[in-house]
């Protein structure tokens, strides 16, 4: 699913409405749904520009270090498993 607004502009529509904007009115100005803006208001409410370019810098080490966790524990299960048949063959 292709992404329609940055980081970046979200925050600038969450701004508008602490500005005073009405909901209702910002949602239809900018295209989405309203429950797209309240779970939008959950994840950046608050924020400034640089604080949501440091959670998806976070998001994307975060995803790096867990994919190489599972690899690293999938290496550590075959190389159990290797040991487990030699030693069964050496018996």
């Amino acid at each position: 699913m292709k992404k329609l607004y940055t980081e970046e502009q979200i925050i600038g529509f969450l701004k508008e409405a602490v500005a005073g904007t009405p909901v209702e009115e910002l949602c239809r100005r900018h295209g989405f749904s309203e429950a797209s803006y309240y779970t939008r208001r959950n994840k950046f409410g608050g924020m400034d520009v640089s604080d949501a370019k440091r959670l998806k810098a976070l998001e994307t080490e975060n995803s790096r270090l867990k994919r190489l966790l599972a690899e690293s524990m999938l290496e550590n299960e075959v190389t159990r498993e290797a040991l487990r048949k030699n030693g069964d063959r050496n018996s």
